[in-house]
């Protein structure tokens, strides 16, 4: 482990380069993470939902997440939870995801 703590920001970083892989626009401005926590040991826990729960990605995208954040350097452990309360709605997502999928 690095001395370095990793910060929500660095792996809110991290998430903004997964992209769904039928929508072109990052899992984190999809409005697809509720809640990122880090710990003082790195560990890092990230609750994140899909846009259905029959998505074609539901076994591989957690999956993905979990592998790149654990990439971070000085990552601890590191756990992903899939959530469906609440269930993803296009207005969870940034303006600038809304006005890209045309939204807005």
């Amino acid at each position: 482990m690095s001395d370095k703590p990793i910060t929500r920001d660095d792996v809110a970083g991290v998430l903004k380069t997964i992209y769904d892989p039928e929508i072109p626009v990052d899992i984190y401005e999809l409005g697809l993470i509720y809640d990122i926590s880090v710990d003082e040991h790195n560990n890092i826990k990230i609750a994140m939902t899909l846009t259905a729960p029959n998505c074609p990605v539901a076994q591989s995208l957690p999956l993905h997440v979990k592998e790149r954040i654990q990439q971070m350097p000085g990552a601890g452990n590191v756990e992903v939870e899939v959530v469906w309360d609440p269930p993803w709605h296009p207005s969870m997502m940034s303006e600038a995801a809304r006005l890209q999928l045309g939204y807005i």
